[in-house]
C-alpha cells in the first residue's frame, strides 16, 4: 500500500496585501470597503476590517468573560477588488518592473499602489 505525501506548493503571487484598501463584490456585505488585516495566501482568504462579521460563542475562562463576541471571518480573495488610492474606485492589479522592482500598479489609471 502506498503512502500519499502532502505535496506542498508555493502560494501565487496575490493581487491583494496586508494594509490593502479593498471593496466587497459580492456576498452580503457588497459594496463595502475597508482594510485587510491578514490575508492566507495558502487559502485564497482574507480578513478585512468591518467586513463579514459573525458572532462567536466564547467559553469563560480564569481571566476572560464568556460570552458572544462579533469578530472579523474570513472571506475569499475573488470576492474583493484593491481601492484605487486617486480615484476611489476598485480596480484591478497589475505588475510591472521599474528600475528593476516589481510594483503593482491600477489597471485603471495606470498610478502605482504603494
Amino acid at each position: 500500500m502506498a503512502v500519499k505525501h502532502k505535496v506542498k506548493r508555493f502560494a501565487p503571487k496575490l493581487h491583494i496585501r496586508k494594509g490593502d484598501q479593498v471593496v466587497v463584490l459580492a456576498g452580503d456585505d457588497k459594496g463595502k470597503t475597508g482594510q485587510v488585516l491578514q490575508v492566507l495566501p495558502g487559502k485564497n482568504r482574507a480578513i478585512v476590517e468591518g467586513v463579514n462579521i459573525v458572532k462567536k460563542h466564547v467559553k469563560a475562562t480564569q481571566n476572560e468573560e464568556g460570552g458572544i463576541q462579533e469578530m472579523e471571518a474570513t472571506i475569499h480573495l475573488s470576492n474583493l477588488a484593491v481601492v484605487d488610492p486617486k480615484t476611489g474606485e476598485a480596480t484591478r492589479v497589475g505588475r510591472r518592473n521599474e528600475n528593476g522592482e516589481s510594483v503593482r500598479y491600477s489597471k485603471k489609471t495606470g498610478n502605482i499602489i504603494k
